[in-house]
Order: C-alpha cells, then structure tokens, then sequence
C-alpha cells in the first residue's frame, strides 16, 4: 500500500504531531528488509516530560520489527508484534529505568541489560533497549552504558530518553542521533484531545492550554481530575503564601516536605507531589513574565487563565525582571531537590525569598 493511500494516522505512526521526527525516522528504514537502510545503532529522544518521547521510540521499535508493514518504515499496530511492543512486553525489548521519577537509575541496571543485549533477538528483527529518563541515570551507569555505545552489539537498537542533551554526558550524545522534541501548538493538542480521545471542547481547550503543547500530559490529566484539583490547590496556596506570616511559611514547608516519612513509597510519593507543585507554581511564574513583557492592550498567552487577573497585578508590580527573579527562585529549588538538599529547609528558603 502506498504512504499517500494510508490513513494520515498511520503514515504517522498514529502520533499527535512530530511529523518531522518520524518522517526523519521512516525515511531511515527505507529498504530495512533489504539490510540497505541508514538505521543508527542508537537514538535519544529529548524532550519535555509528555511531549512523546517515550510513544515515537515504541512507535520506533514498533517500525523496525513489525513483521507485516503497511509500507515502507509504517508498522501495522495491529499484529502480535506490534501490540506486544506497544504494551512493552516484548521479549526482544528491553525497559530499563529509575524506579521513579525523581530516583536513580543504577549501574546494576545496565550491566543486566548489557549481558540480556548480548544474545540473539529471540523473535524479532532487532533487539530494542529503551532506556527512560536517562537523565536520573547515575554517573556509573552512564558510563557502563558507554561500551555497549561505542562497540554495539549486532541487531541491537538503543532508544534513550532524556528531559534534554545537555543532562546527559556529552559522550554519550556524541554516540546518539539526537530528536529534539518540542511541545506542540495548543491548537494542535486541543484538536487530537477532541479528535482521538473525544474530550470535550471546553475541557480540551484547558487541558490543552495546561499542558502547553504536551500531547501525553495533556491525556493524563484527563485521565486523572485529582490532578487538575491538586493543580488549582497548588496555585492558590501559591498566592496565600506571598502575603503569608513567616510562621506560616514555615509550617507550609513542613507540611509539604513529609520529611517524617520513613517509607520508600511515601517519601516517593511525597517527592513527586512536591516537584510536581513547584512545576506548577513555575508556570505560574512564567505566565507572570510574560504578562510584564507585553506592551500595555496586548494580551499574553498565558497558561493559567483562570488567574489572569492576580497574574497581570504581579506582572505590573513586579516588572519583567522581578518575575524572571521568582521563576529562578523556584527553578533553583528544583535543582536543589535533585541533589538531595534537605527539603523543608530549601521549601523555607524559597517562601522565604519570594516576592510579598
């Protein structure tokens, strides 16, 4: 079957957008059957979390091992292979990761996948290693992983994802055909919401807007309206916080840092919620500058419209550098999180040096 006689989802892998990416990878799989084809022996995909890293790499794998394709580089989606890649439970593809998010993933873990990388695809075309949130792997790891790049085994594909390149090692990017990934237009998300997944318009519309282009987001949150609730709670403790007492702030911190917990669940649990909070008030922020840097009768296209009005008050009082200031103070928080700093403290400090 021809590519232009296919339904425009199945050219594209059924993707929401990123038509360059796979274009990009189709035309690599060009003549696969024939062994002529410019298939790289390793790919990392970058990108904002929910933006599809992780569905073009299973779209990917899905490409190079589907034994009955719709045409060149088009995987069917419907035979045992590539319904059993889609659900991650093919023996000839590997998942390796951090427990997760926000956890590391360890050296351990690649060395097993290097010694499961070194025997005969089972049933496949190629052996596929999908490696997740490369960026949490540990120094260690990353560099095991460094041999299997530089001298890779044959029939072996590695898919890795990362939040961007320059998290990773710049060796191992030097071994990888990079696809940067970039959110897509709310117009673009809002239509496949409605479209694919049949949501309603005014819900499609917000979650579009919330989601800033990020297809897979977008569909968790509806998926999920506790979410969306702990979201709205996020953002107004985020306004009562900027004219809060200092012993407010301080228990606000305690509350949010669960720094009790004894339990591996919980304190994970715990951490996800707390940079999930930060990644929202982050947003706030953003819209903040850029309610400041547009001139005065223009509209900004701001994520959290339901706070327009508190979020142009801010924009005017604090001005374009006084926002840039608080969207850092949190993205320094961020990073402290990452390495381990003590979490109520760096809470407190945050609240403490936010704007009033």
């Amino acid at each position: 079957m021809l590519p232009e006689l296919l339904d425009p989802n199945q050219n594209n892998w059924q993707m929401l957008g990123h038509e360059w990416a796979v274009n990009l990878l189709k035309g690599q799989l060009t003549n696969i059957q024939d062994g002529k084809s410019s298939i790289r022996h390793a790919y990392l995909f970058t990108g904002a979390e929910g933006v599809g890293r992780r569905t073009l790499a299973l779209h990917f794998a899905q490409a190079l091992n589907c034994p009955t394709p719709l045409a060149a580089g088009i995987p069917c989606l419907k035979c045992r292979t590539c319904q059993k890649i889609e659900t991650m439970q093919h023996p000839d593809l590997a998942i390796v990761q951090a427990e997760h998010a926000g956890a590391t993933l360890k050296v351990d873990q690649v060395r097993e996948l290097q010694h499961s990388l070194a025997l005969a695809p089972y049933e496949a075309r190629y052996r596929v290693a999908l490696l997740l949130r490369f960026e949490e792997a540990h120094l260690s790891a990353a560099n095991a992983l460094l041999k299997s790049l530089e001298e890779p085994p044959p029939q072996v594909i590695m898919l890795l994802t990362a939040s961007s390149a320059e998290s990773l090692l710049p060796t191992i990017v030097s071994r990888c055909q990079v696809i940067r990934l970039r959110p897509l237009s709310w117009q673009t998300v809002q239509d496949g919401l409605q479209e694919r997944w049949k949501v309603p318009l005014e819900e499609a519309q917000t979650l579009a807007r919330i989601s800033d282009g990020r297809p897979g987001f977008a569909y968790r949150l509806h998926q999920d309206p506790e979410a969306l609730e702990k979201r709205k709670v996020w953002l107004d403790d985020q306004l009562e916080l900027l004219t809060a007492r200092r012993c407010e702030k301080f228990a606000y911190a305690e509350s949010v840092a669960d720094f009790r917990s004894k339990n591996p669940q919980q304190k994970a649990q715990s951490n996800a919620n707390l940079r999930n909070m930060l990644l929202t008030w982050l947003s706030f922020w953003r819209d903040v500058m850029l309610s400041a840097a547009f001139l005065e009768g223009e509209t900004a296209p701001i994520i959290n419209l339901e706070y327009r009005v508190p979020i142009e008050e801010l924009g005017q009082r604090l001005g374009l550098v006084g926002a840039r200031h608080a969207a850092a103070l949190v993205e320094r928080t961020l990073e402290r999180l990452e390495h381990n700093v003590n979490t109520r403290m760096a809470i407190e400090v945050l609240l403490l040096d936010m704007p009033r």
